[in-house]
């Protein structure tokens, strides 16, 4: 497996590093006519599928093109707004594309903080005393590993590699990552 997310967290929760690396998104591209057979709805500034799922494009997933122009929030590359635009029969037929959403800022610092406020949690709850808190979360679908450096900066790693352990004992050796870590 490879590396696709790693988030740097102070001892404080800030998030202070996060580094992206994306696969190949599953995306469904499908050519629609008039009316729309999915029902889409403005969510945090995206268009997203609330209901109807078919042929690989599922609830939760974002408008990533229209007709091959790029669609960035709820607004196309060329400035139209997606609903309206979608909301005109003169449009159709209309080839759109589905994918998953990327994070916003925004998210990746929630979820770095409620990752930490997790981590302080587990460490609390465990029965044994100086327990270390969270190591690993194992999903079906991925592992979330938990590394906790000697000055106790939190990394955090999505959809490791059997190297992650080494290479982000590496990264700590290598020097702080910034004010206050």
């Amino acid at each position: 497996m490879a590396i696709f997310s790693v988030y740097v967290v102070n001892k404080a929760g800030g998030l202070i590093y996060q580094l992206d690396s994306y696969a190949p998104r599953s995306e469904a591209e499908k050519t629609f006519s008039y009316p729309l057979d999915l029902l889409l709805k403005l969510h945090d500034e995206r268009v997203l599928v609330a209901f109807g799922q078919r042929d690989g494009i599922r609830v939760g997933h974002a408008v990533l093109a229209i007709n091959g122009i790029d669609v960035n929030g709820k607004y196309t590359a060329d400035g139209k707004e997606v609903l309206e635009y979608l909301g005109n029969p003169a449009n159709y037929p209309v080839s759109i594309r589905f994918g998953r959403p990327r994070l916003t800022s925004n998210e990746k610092l929630m979820l770095a903080s409620m990752f930490h406020s997790l981590f302080a949690i587990g460490s609390q709850l465990s029965p044994e005393q100086g327990s270390s808190g969270i190591e690993m979360l194992e999903t079906d679908t991925f592992k979330l590993h938990c590394f906790q450096t000697l000055t106790e900066l939190k990394m955090r790693c999505e959809l490791f590699d059997q190297n992650l352990k080494l290479a982000l004992e590496v990264a700590e050796k290598a020097g702080t990552f910034g004010p206050g870590s």
